[in-house]
């Protein structure tokens, strides 16, 4: 479980850093052994991997914040958390907040959709006024005080249109949002010109494989002014890819062949095995009388 801190000075540093979508606590070991300076919780992947839904707001605050405390415990690295849209008012909002203060989480992310929401690349999405969302943001900062980072998304480019998005982004930068989330720009143009709005705030990018933004590189993100990227179903596609071709084959072939799997001894390497039964055998030597 990683401080705030840690997420503070990773977007003041130059360049873009890389938040892949973890969708639970064995996700989020993956992404950190794989070397990633944080992860991200996915409202998506956690929708489809705990409720097998989609993301159309059925997964609970509740159920979120406890997801998030398990992830958080699970790592060292920082955990940004999604929060749809605060499950509720300003009140919710606050409740939220305290909820993932406990979880341990870097940073939470708040939206200005209605409840319940969808998914930010999906069409059909209503949103909540301008003065409704300041006011959450307000609300979150105040409840959060130093303890976690709070990022504002607006999904106003779908359904407002980009010049709308821009304005809400301001009014939200002005709420006194940590870090600014313009969901869903169409093109490289409109990426571009996010960077130049908003020099002095954290801007993070959304990329989705097959979603309504280009599938850019943290590299380029970063030159044109992004301090976080977040991919949060890709490794929810590639797990769900890996275990459809191995359940075929199982189907198939009666089996799966050994060597494209990882063997026994690897899920240990991920779980941390050695160092539980070193903890249980220290404990052990200093129970004996």
């Amino acid at each position: 479980m990683a401080d705030v801190d840690s997420l503070r000075d990773l977007i003041v540093s130059p360049g873009c850093s890389v938040a892949p979508g973890a969708y639970d606590a064995w996700s989020a070991r993956l992404i950190e052994q794989a070397g990633f300076p944080l992860c991200y919780l996915t409202g998506f992947g956690a929708s489809a991997s705990h409720l097998g839904a989609p993301d159309i707001g059925l997964i609970t605050g509740t159920e979120m914040a406890d997801l998030a405390a398990r992830v958080a415990e699970a790592v060292s690295i920082p955990v940004i958390a999604d929060a749809d849209t605060g499950y509720g008012n300003a009140l919710n909002v606050r409740h939220i907040v305290r909820a993932y203060r406990r979880a341990g989480v870097a940073a939470m992310q708040l939206e200005d959709q209605e409840f319940p929401k969808r998914c930010g690349h999906l069409d059909g999405k209503h949103l909540v006024t301008a003065d409704e969302m300041v006011s959450k943001i307000e609300a979150a900062k105040d409840e959060a005080a130093d303890a976690l980072l709070i990022i504002a998304r607006t999904d106003a480019r779908a359904v407002l249109g980009f010049e709308e998005a821009l304005a809400r982004g301001h009014a939200y930068e002005e709420a006194g949002a940590d870090i600014l989330f313009i969901e869903a720009p169409r093109n490289l143009d409109e990426l571009e010109r996010v960077g130049r709005e908003f020099p002095k705030t954290p801007l993070l990018a959304n990329i989705v494989e097959g979603g309504e933004t280009p599938y850019l590189s943290a590299d380029v993100l970063g030159k044109i002014g992004f301090a976080v990227a977040i991919y949060p179903i890709t490794t929810l596609l590639a797990a769900t890819g890996s275990i459809k071709k191995a359940l075929s084959q199982m189907r198939d072939d009666g089996g799966v062949a050994l060597e494209q799997l990882p063997n026994f001894s690897d899920l240990h390497d991920v779980s941390g095995l050695d160092s539980y039964l070193d903890d249980a055998r220290g404990t052990n030597a200093k129970g004996k009388p």
